[in-house]
């Protein structure tokens, strides 16, 4: 089964430096029906403002995710790690036991564009602990693994029963990926429009998979980029 989460219907907040489009409840947005899936709880389409940034502020027993589509952010936490995201990166981070942390963006010109993800972790009171790769090329025309509970392939490690995938697709171009039994998906449009299983979908667009052995994920007619997630119930 398929259901889309177009992109008009995401909550929204917009304090000036910062707009953000959120697919599940989050903050003053609330949608009981979109409260998240499976492990999935948070998937926060944010654009920050030249300058503009989330001051330091404190997390507990969620995995983390920042993936950045345009610009780049600088990130600085209590574990002592401080570091920039690109495009093409991806960032982990456990919040565990507790973390508190600041994302700015690292441009006092430009805006930056990224994807915000919250998993709900397996267990509570983890130590925290933070990871950042690149996949750049790996994504391209292919689905890559940028996360996965067991680090495999060279993904990020995550606290879950999570495998993430991106992809940067040209124009054309198509990509498959297989569910096992009982297991859920959520397909993330994040730049240009894809079609998938002949759904067609738009930038922002969210799509929740179940009881699905196969999606067939084409990009239309300019480069598309997506995340995949393979979840357990």
């Amino acid at each position: 089964m398929l259901q889309i989460r177009k992109a008009g219907e995401r909550g929204r907040a917009d304090f000036g430096w910062l707009d953000s489009r959120h697919t599940f409840s989050f903050g003053e947005f609330y949608d009981p029906a979109f409260m998240g899936f499976g492990p999935l709880r948070v998937i926060n389409d944010d654009r920050v403002a030249a300058g503009g940034g989330f001051d330091t502020h404190g997390h507990r027993d969620m995995e983390i995710i920042s993936y950045v589509l345009e610009g780049a952010l600088a990130h600085k936490d209590s574990i002592g790690t401080g570091s920039t995201i690109a495009p093409g990166d991806v960032q982990r981070m456990s919040a565990g036991s507790g973390i508190r942390h600041s994302e700015f963006n690292a441009s006092d010109k430009e805006p930056v564009h990224f994807l915000q993800i919250w998993l709900l972790p397996e267990a509570k009171g983890l130590a925290p602990s933070y990871e950042q790769k690149s996949f750049a090329q790996e994504r391209r025309d292919a689905l890559a693994l940028v996360a996965s509970r067991d680090a495999r392939k060279g993904s990020v490690k995550v606290h879950s029963d999570v495998d993430l995938y991106a992809t940067v697709l040209t124009p054309g171009a198509l990509v498959r990926h297989a569910f096992a039994p009982a297991r859920l998906g959520w397909l993330q449009v994040a730049r240009g429009a894809l079609e998938v299983n002949g759904e067609r979908l738009s930038e922002g667009d969210g799509l929740m998979i179940s009881d699905e052995a196969e999606i067939v994920v084409k990009a239309l007619d300019t480069e598309a980029e997506a995340l995949v997630f393979d979840m357990g119930g």
